[in-house]
């Protein structure tokens, strides 16, 4: 063959090859293949190698002539088949040696794979004729890249329902599955951006990876739930997170008196996080009851779009307190329950018990805001001013409400100082005089004058001129000031 010819000499090489292997003469196929196909450049790249080896390949497995059943044989062939179910891997090691090794056809693929293919078509080639003990061993001592277990083994096996049989050979061939654990969290975490959650926590729970296991049973008790009755009809997974982190805690302190083990793809949790995401689980439990409860009965009032669980950030766990004390059938029924979440995950208390009040404003249910602040100041823990800072905090954003319910929650408070911040921002203003004449001398002094400035500034001059007078007494300083407007 010549470039004389204008022929390209590689696609001549080609043909002349593939005339050889339809005439069946495989050695002389061989020799012209050798002049044009090469090997790639990277083994482990993620394709089949060139579109010529492609070509070849495809010929010979299409050459391979079916083995034709007769009657007499039928029966011999089922028994053949239950032995295979018996014995899956022994049973598949006999089918390729038989299948492959004694055919010269598929000798020949191999030869060609060998010499000019990437990793990915030799393991392929394996899977296509079932032979996934092969293509395992060939992953490992090519020690080729993930993506190739992936491609060529991992997707197939789980798309034509072979993941038992996939799971089993690699138990066969490393017990400890130490060898597969770069290739079983890459397969997880194809798992996950592809959402399959459900194969992904049966190989979860085929690698013994119990902490991620338990993660994966969080997103199936979470995952689309739009309400607590939902959630109520999903509690076995709560549990199934507590089975998998107890059994973690079993193996933790069964390997902790041994030689260390190696587990270096399991995920890893110190038995103290354990334990208290068994207490988050159970916490959860309990929220779940409750609310399910309520929305069963009828008393849930709020309406969020969002679910918020335990198993969120703080910001969620804070939304969870206060649902729970917002929906019982009174403040107190699911004060108890909230409590705990604020304990047990240290959150901000003012700041849930200020969003509970602020809700309790907008539905007009004032006397349950004086119930909340008995809870409040009967949990034991309150600071000297947390009641009186819920209160201030409701003012801040409500100007509106009754006067009645005003007063009552402003008498309600503890400090006398707030009782006067209260009273002006609600321009209540003869109530703060009120007060803070009340107060020691100098300190009177500086509130009156405080009511008297938003007094002048508000156009109430009753009030201004009460200041100006209890100034003129107590004040000496200022006697001979009035207020403005008052002289001509």
């Amino acid at each position: 063959v010549s470039t004389k010819s204008g022929l390209d000499p590689g696609g001549a090489w080609h043909a002349w090859g593939m005339a050889c292997l339809k005439a069946g003469n495989l050695t002389s196929a061989r020799e012209k293949f050798n002049r044009c196909l090469k090997p790639p450049m990277d083994l482990n790249q993620l394709n089949h190698g060139s579109r010529l080896v492609q070509d070849v390949i495809q010929y010979l497995e299409s050459t391979v002539k079916p083995v034709l059943i007769t009657d007499d044989d039928y029966f011999a062939t089922l028994r053949e088949l239950e032995a295979t179910l018996r014995t899956r891997s022994l049973s598949l090691e006999m089918m390729c040696e038989g299948k492959i090794q004694h055919n010269s056809y598929y000798q020949e693929c191999l030869f060609y794979l060998h010499s000019y293919g990437t990793n990915l078509a030799i393991i392929s080639f394996y899977m296509r004729h079932d032979c996934m003990r092969e293509a395992l061993l060939h992953l490992l001592n090519k020690e080729s890249p993930s993506e190739v277990f992936i491609e060529g083994i991992f997707i197939p096996s789980y798309e034509s329902g072979k993941l038992h049989m996939l799971e089993n050979l690699l138990e066969t061939i490393d017990p400890g599955l130490e060898s597969w654990g770069v290739y079983l969290i890459a397969a997880c975490k194809y798992l996950q951006r592809k959402n399959y959650y459900h194969i992904l926590y049966e190989l979860q729970q085929f690698m013994k990876d119990h902490v991620r296991a338990a993660m994966t049973c969080i997103r199936f008790f979470t995952y689309g739930a739009k309400s607590y009755t939902e959630l109520g009809g999903k509690q076995t997974w709560l549990l199934k997170i507590k089975d998998h982190l107890k059994v973690y805690l079993q193996e933790v302190s069964r390997s902790s008196g041994r030689k260390k083990m190696a587990f270096t793809f399991r995920k890893k949790m110190s038995a103290t996080d354990v334990s208290r995401h068994i207490n988050t689980v159970d916490l959860q439990m309990e929220v779940t009851k409750f609310l399910h409860q309520c929305e069963s009965s009828g008393a849930s009032q709020m309406t969020d779009s969002s679910l918020p669980t335990l198993f969120g950030n703080n910001n969620m766990k804070m939304d969870v307190a206060c649902k729970v004390i917002l929906e019982g059938k009174n403040i107190e029924e699911g004060f108890g329950i909230a409590f705990r979440v604020l304990q047990d995950f240290q959150l901000e208390a003012t700041e849930v018990y200020s969003k509970v009040a602020k809700q309790l404003v907008k539905q007009q249910k004032y006397s349950e805001i004086q119930q909340l602040l008995k809870c409040v100041n009967e949990s034991g823990v309150a600071a000297k001013n947390d009641g009186d800072n819920i209160i201030l905090n409701c003012l801040n954003e409500f100007k509106n409400i009754p006067a009645e319910d005003l007063d009552n929650l402003i008498q309600d408070m503890d400090s006398d100082e707030n009782k006067i911040q209260a009273y002006m921002m609600c321009n209540k203003l003869r109530s703060a005089y009120l007060v803070s004449v009340r107060q020691e001398k100098a300190r009177a002094v500086q509130l009156v004058q405080r009511v008297r400035q938003l007094a002048e500034s508000s156009g109430d001059h009753v009030v201004g001129a009460i200041c100006a007078q209890w100034l003129a007494v107590h004040q000496p300083k200022v006697r001979n000031r009035l207020p403005q407007g008052t002289r001509k």
